[in-house]
């Protein structure tokens, strides 16, 4: 009797384990998850390269020459030097978000200057009497500045921005003729050419403008540009007259550009789906 109530109890309890195993929920198994490769995000470095085309509006601030001795100085009566066109290039840096610094180097190209003077009284040839000269030259610069600027915040796709630079030019000047004839009319010396005269002189500019996200990783650039550029040789002594000397000019430019920025397109990190939990019921 005792057996057969063991025997019972046993086969119950053992019906009992079943049925609550049945009610654990057993999920389908997942494939195995294999992490997605990881990608670093890329950050800007920094460093620019840029390109500039301008155009130039320039102000001689005038010139002068020793005329029969070192001891007499003489005033170009008149002095101009034409417009002109400007290329140049230059490497970068973005310091932060408001400050960045490039070095830049342009080539101005041949800008024509021309100057008048008067005198006579000479003695000898049409400036027996009174008369004019006229001065016919050309001018060319190259120009390396150390720049730095300050970016005035994002609008959209617009950071303005302004700036300032220093540095030197070496403004080379092409041989001038100089041609004198009688005011009245009654004839003209011979052309005398005196050869041109190159110098390095100090030079500063000031900037204002603004870039334009053109892609992740160029920018254009349009601006205005003031540079104040010292006085310097312009030309040696030739038929008593010389050596002469320009007292620097002024340049008001406007430029168009791009900048090219290392590391600007950053990629997204892989996105990675949560591993789902065991559901239990």
């Amino acid at each position: 009797m005792t057996k057969t109530i063991f025997a019972v109890a046993a086969a119950a309890l053992l019906a009992s384990s079943v049925a609550h195993a049945a009610d654990l929920y057993q999920p389908e198994p997942q494939p195995a998850y294999v992490d997605a490769p990881e990608v670093t995000v890329a950050e800007a470095s920094g460093w620019y390269l840029r390109g500039d085309l301008g155009y130039n509006f320039n102000k001689l601030r005038g010139a002068e020459f020793f005329q029969g001795s070192n001891d007499t100085v003489g005033e170009f009566n008149t002095a101009s030097i034409k417009d002109s066109f400007t290329v140049g290039a230059g490497v970068g840096y973005q310091v932060n978000s408001y400050l960045r610094t490039d070095l830049t180097f342009d080539y101005m190209f041949k800008s024509d200057f021309n100057g008048s003077t008067t005198g006579g009284g000479a003695g000898f040839g049409a400036c027996a009497v009174t008369c004019t000269s006229s001065d016919l030259a050309s001018m060319k610069a190259y120009t390396l500045m150390a720049n730095a600027y300050v970016d005035l915040g994002s609008y959209a796709y617009f950071t303005p921005y302004v700036g300032a630079g220093i540095g030197g030019s070496y403004v080379k000047w092409d041989k001038l003729r100089n041609t004198s004839c009688a005011d009245d009319g009654s004839g003209c010396d011979t052309t005398v050419e005196h050869g041109g005269k190159g110098s390095w002189r100090f030079a500063y500019q000031l900037m204002a403008g603004a870039s334009i996200d053109v892609t992740c990783n160029v920018k254009a650039d349009i601006g205005y540009q003031f540079r104040h550029t010292l006085g310097g040789d312009m030309f040696g002594y030739a038929s008593n007259g010389g050596p002469g000397y320009d007292k620097g000019y002024y340049s008001h430019g406007i430029h168009a550009g791009a900048r090219y920025v290392f590391g600007g397109c950053e990629q997204p990190v892989a996105y990675e789906p949560p591993v789902e939990p065991i559901v239990y019921k």
